[in-house]
């Protein structure tokens, strides 16, 4: 089911006009950039209803014409209209769907290398590759904030941040452990070798004065910058790791160029990492809802990746499969996205 509540986001549209026509609305400039970016999203969402009212209006008129003059050429035409307007109807619904408080944000996606060691590693490269070349089918930016080099191959771990419209909303679908089945190209024997890898997946949050961080409650290290970044990040200890003792939550970041900048995106990531864990213990409580798996191992994964002896992809929560591995590992993420997205929307939540 579907609910598009087009007269509320016609009103909002109005009432945001009216906001901007207010004397003093650019002094403040984040808010006012709050404001545009909403009033972007009511415009394209309400532009996508009457596209598909109008492809609906046209199917009709087709039909219409082809059932008075009894034309069967026109059979191919209705189908090709069919089909644009299924397109447009999903892509709809799943934006009806990105309703949660942090669905518009960025995301930060931390991949950790599990057992499985040079393989595992390996397989967080693959991983973080699927990732950048979804970003760029999508038209999203991607940087790395931080990574730890595998002791022969890929990576030990690796942060990479998205940003767009939606990204969180979207990626969110992705937390959890990702296995992978296939010929080992580290065994000479050529035997099946299963890695896994742990992908956490969070909101660039703004300013939240919900979470506090006292200052006795966090240790703060610094380090070289591991890789590529110009003379002066090689020749300082720029990057930061931040470890909140509380928690044990860990956050680094060596992209920016001053260790002042990568502290301010580490304690970002921080906040971001306490403000998830805080919703998903208050969600726990009320609600009983479905905890997130947290171990890096067999049995906890939340994707199978199957190389070999044939190709699979299978989400274990929502059922979504495919045989085109190559695709999905080269960024073709939608399905598993969008069916994500259906699931837990469709999913009861049953209280004790």
């Amino acid at each position: 089911m579907i609910h598009f509540d087009l007269a509320s986001k016609k009103l909002r549209l109005e009432e945001i006009d009216r906001i901007m026509e207010q004397s003093g609305f650019w002094d403040n400039a984040d808010e006012a950039t709050k404001v545009m970016k909403e009033m972007k999203q009511l415009k394209d969402c309400i532009d996508s209803y009457e596209k598909l009212v109008t492809s609906s209006e046209d199917m009709e008129t087709l039909i219409e014409i082809a059932y008075e003059e009894n034309d069967e050429s026109m059979i191919e035409e209705i189908g090709n209209e069919l089909e644009s307007f299924k397109q447009s109807f999903d892509e709809l619904k799943i934006s009806t769907l990105l309703s949660d408080e942090y669905d518009g944000c960025n995301a930060i996606l931390t991949i950790h290398a599990g057992s499985g060691g040079t393989e595992s590693c390996d397989w967080a490269n693959m991983l973080s590759r699927m990732y950048l070349r979804y970003a760029a089918r999508k038209g999203y930016t991607a940087e790395i904030l931080d990574f730890l080099d595998g002791d022969e191959a890929g990576y030990k771990s690796i942060t990479i941040q998205i940003s767009g419209e939606n990204v969180y909303g979207h990626l969110k679908s992705e937390h959890g452990v990702h296995r992978l089945v296939r010929i080992s190209p580290f065994n000479a024997a050529g035997k099946r070798q299963t890695s896994f890898v742990s992908c956490d997946v969070m909101p660039e949050i703004e300013e939240d004065n919900s979470i506090e961080i006292k200052d006795d409650e966090i240790r703060v290290d610094t380090y070289r910058s591991s890789g590529a970044g110009g003379q002066h990040i090689n020749k300082t200890s720029s990057a930061i790791r931040i470890t909140h003792l509380p928690t044990g939550i860990v956050v680094q970041c060596q992209n920016e160029r001053s260790q002042h900048m990568n502290k301010d995106k580490a304690m970002q990531m921080l906040k971001a990492k306490l403000l998830m864990l805080k919703k998903q213990e208050n969600m726990d409580k009320e609600a009983g809802i479905r905890g997130e798996v947290t171990d890096n191992a067999f049995g906890s994964q939340i994707r199978n990746y199957v190389l070999q002896p044939y190709t699979m992809v299978k989400d274990t929560r929502t059922g979504a499969q495919t045989a085109a591995a190559d695709a999905v590992l080269d960024g073709d993420l939608d399905l598993f996205v969008n069916a994500y997205l259906k699931w837990i929307n469709q999913t009861p939540i049953t209280q004790d």
